[in-house]
């Protein structure tokens, strides 16, 4: 079927200096917000932002995990700065250890990181009370309001942290980029102005000042830039309420920006009063909110598969996005409260019961830092941001004339184009979305007409977009001089390899036959791999490349008129997920690996994580599989192999890249794997019981006590001289929830989903026996689940020790 998207003409320049947010005088990179896109030392810039908090990671890990963000094409961490975790106690404040914000600030700024304090105060985050300590609900029932008792209790809050982030901000150089006031407050305008003014009087600064727009908020003029969000799955909607629409329809090209379903459990459905104002024509479509997982809350449990979490952030860009803000981008655990448990629940009169202390959220980096699929999919997008978002951020979002009629069109090719006023920019496709699989679209073209060029119908043969399949394919691309009309791949990045030759990377989309099409009139001279055929095309003065077989060895080479070699590499979709870009071994690098790459520029070290399958079916995981040996191949090759300690570094070649395999010199130590002894089984389910709005809550503590399946699980300390690394506990369980404690000490819960637990050994007290108890589901529960549980099961099936030895390379 032939697809038809038509691009009007170039619209007028977007306002400019219509918003009261500025810069730092005398910063070298100025950030300035226009109509339609933000700008950074004047010219376009796209940020990628990921939320991660700090007071819900151990301090000593958080400069790793940080790197981990930088390395998935992250360039802002936003974090909660959430009160009741500095101030459980009214006028003891904290910020040492794990809450030490001007620390997580300052490392955020040592490797070239943005920094977005979400100040609140309220900030919700699955957090108690929204993250309001208790003693200010007891001095005032008017939260969240102007209220001279709530607004006292704030002032010195916000004064405490512009001291902790005084130095910071920008125009001394420092990370603070944003600040965001509130958050998901929908009917306050006149509040937020006051917490502006507050936050400014507390010597807090940012060139950005954002608000939460969902839910048809009513923000104060233009005070605010508001920030928009999606998730592909809710856990506050109701267990048997199945998908929500307010998530299918993310999986759409539009051009709505609101979710009204985001936080609508605390919220009135209908507000009343005037219309909200439309932003649309002033402020920048930018996100903080993109689903990066999901939490689970007891009544409903939604599990987030990395395509989910991949085809809505690419959807999102293709939609007219400028700003790729991913709330969780790293999970995390609660911390423990003095006097309280600090998650939320029907005990403090939310509608949802959460985990005690886990906040994992299914996110691209897990709770203890595990990489996921999702990481790897969004990656991919962010490298794509990195190289062309300077490109992207001022193209206007085009919807085809083949729209779907509705959001339960499953039948109806789902496109959408990014188009600049010259002729060229990036299509968009998403044939994915959960739980209700799209079909295969056999016989596809697109024609793309643009007003001041001739339109690019491709591919030169019709393709099938398979089920599953989202992707970016760019539009008459210039290249160091070389135009690619189309490909039917996606740009990965580009770079210089070292031998005077510009290289694009693009990666293969699966069941879809790679083609480029180069104008003819920038090429002088092309060189393509065994396989490959270059056609001229004469009469739309096209070579038109086909017969690649992706991989590392699909490089083609041209010259363009003006000498420039450029060469395009079409690696297959699998291998591009493994691919990362980053400064190593002093030049900026493409590098090829299974493992999570960190690029540690202070340290001048590249060091590569492991990685273990965590989101595993059981009923195929097979425990204790070892890791594959790691590799990395890289291009250009750096001057001198990379040295590796307590490894000889082996060298070969991988098609157009270098690959080096560092072999131990000797064989690692075995850490003893863990004992599981059986103490109890299982009495009968505890009776269902509902809370707040009817919805099911979780079992009472004292029924962990009496009928929970009951496991004592030792994990021997590793052997001696073991490298320090991410050392895990994998526990294969069935049931409805679990705790564990060392001694009277709860260290981490979970409810089921049909994943595994993991729990860090290096937050328990070593050689410590864990005592698990779990808890067995009720028949009759009112509960939703993506794997069941038989009723009545609760035990442990298997423990398993996960140890992954970090691996150090360096300048050889």
């Amino acid at each position: 079927m032939r697809h038809k998207a038509s691009v009007a003409p170039a619209p007028a320049p977007p306002p400019r200096g219509h918003l009261p947010f500025t810069d730092a005088p005398a910063v070298p990179d100025p950030v300035e917000v226009t109509g339609r896109w933000l700008t950074r030392g004047g010219r376009p810039w796209f940020p990628v932002s990921g939320e991660f908090h700090y007071s819900r990671h151990p301090a000593r890990h958080w400069e790793e995990e940080l790197l981990k963000m930088k390395a998935g094409g992250i360039t802002a961490v936003a974090s909660y700065v959430i009160w009741i975790h500095h101030e459980e106690t009214e006028g003891r404040i904290r910020f040492d250890g794990d809450r030490d914000l001007r620390r997580f600030a300052r490392l955020c700024a040592r490797h070239g990181l943005d920094f977005v304090p979400r100040i609140g105060p309220w900030s919700h985050a699955e957090v108690r009370n929204g993250g309001l300590p208790d003693w200010v609900l007891a001095r005032t029932a008017a939260t969240r309001t102007d209220d001279p008792a709530y607004l006292a209790a704030v002032r010195p809050w916000f004064e405490a942290i512009g001291r902790q982030l005084a130095g910071l901000e920008r125009a001394s150089g420092g990370p603070v980029v944003a600040i965001q006031i509130e958050n998901e407050l929908y009917d306050r305008p006149g509040h937020l102005s006051t917490l502006k003014r507050l936050a400014q009087e507390a010597s807090l600064s940012a060139p950005l000042w954002t608000s939460t727009a969902w839910g048809g908020v009513r923000l104060p003029g233009d005070e605010l830039l508001p920030l928009f969000g999606g998730y592909s799955e809710a856990f506050w909607t109701e267990a048997d309420g199945g998908w929500p629409d307010t998530c299918r329809k993310h999986f759409f090209f539009t051009h709505q920006r609101d979710d009204e379903g985001i936080g609508a459990d605390l919220r009135p459905t209908a507000t009343g009063g005037a219309r909200p104002r439309s932003y649309e024509d002033r402020f920048p479509w930018a996100t903080c909110e993109l689903g990066g997982g999901m939490a689970v809350a007891y009544h409903r449990r939604p599990r987030v598969d990395a395509a989910d979490v991949g085809a809505l952030g690419l959807t999102k860009i293709g939609c007219g996005s400028v700003w790729q803000g991913y709330y969780m981008f790293h999970g995390g655990t609660n911390p423990t409260g003095e006097l309280t448990t600090l998650q939320e629940s029907h005990a403090t009169g939310y509608p949802n019961d959460l985990p005690v202390l886990t906040y994992d959220f299914q996110a691209p980096l897990g709770e203890h830092g595990q990489y996921r699929p999702s990481y790897d999919e969004l990656r991919l997008q962010h490298l794509l941001l990195a190289d062309f978002g300077e490109l992207i951020a001022p193209m206007r979002s085009v919807l085809p004339d083949d729209r779907p009629r509705d959001q339960h069109d499953r039948d109806t090719l789902r496109w959408a184009v990014r188009a600049d006023g010259r002729g060229s920019g990036f299509l968009f496709v998403t044939n994915h979305q959960p739980h209700e699989p799209l079909p295969d679209h056999p016989d596809t073209t697109f024609t793309v007409a643009f007003p001041d060029a001739p339109p690019l119908t491709l591919p030169s043969t019709p393709v099938t977009v398979p089920e599953g399949a989202y992707f970016c394919w760019p539009l008459r691309l210039d290249v160091a001089g070389l135009r690619l009309d189309w490909a039917t791949a996606q740009p990965v990045c580009t770079l210089a390899d070292g031998d005077d030759r510009t290289v694009l990377v693009l990666a293969a989309t699966d069941g879809v036959p790679p083609e480029l099409a180069l104008d003819a009139r920038t090429v002088t001279t092309v060189t393509t791999p065994d396989g490959a055929v270059a056609t001229p095309v004469p009469e739309d003065d096209r070579l038109l490349i086909t017969g690649l077989r992706p991989g590392t060895d699909a490089l083609v080479e041209t010259e363009t008129p003006d000498g420039h070699r450029v060469a395009l590499l079409v690696l297959d979709a699998a291998t591009a997920r493994t691919a990362y870009r980053g400064e190593a071994w002093g030049a900026e690098r493409l590098v090829l690996c299974a493992g999570g790459v960190v690029f540690d520029t202070t340290r001048d070290e590249v060091r590569v994580h492991p990685r273990t399958p965590c989101d595993e079916d059981p009923r195929t995981h097979r425990p204790d599989t070892p890791a594959p040996p790691v590799s990395l191949s890289v291009l250009p090759a750096p001057p001198r192999p990379p040295t590796a300690t307590g490894a000889t570094v082996q060298e070969s070649r991988d098609g157009a890249l270098t690959r080096y395999t560092p072999v131990p010199d000797e064989d690692p130590p075995t850490a003893p794997a863990p004992v599981l002894t059986r103490i109890r089984p299982a009495g009968p389910p505890p009776a269902p019981v509902t809370g707040v709005q009817g919805r099911a809550s979780a079992p009472a503590d004292e029924h962990y006590d009496t009928v929970a399946a009951v496991y004592r699980v030792d994990v021997p300390p590793p052997p001696t001289g073991t490298p320090p690394g991410a050392d895990l506990l994998r526990l294969h369980w069935t049931g409805d929830v679990a705790r564990a404690h060392v001694g009277e000490t709860l260290v981490a819960d979970q409810f089921f989903t049909g994943r595994p637990w993991d729990i860090a050994l290096d937050r328990l007290p070593p050689g410590a026996p864990l005592t698990v108890r779990i808890l067995p589901l009720a028949a009759d529960a009112a509960v939703h689940l993506p794997v069941t549980p038989e009723p009545g099961a609760a035990g442990l099936r298997h423990a398993e020790r996960v140890t992954t030895r970090v691996l150090r390379l360096g300048s050889g």
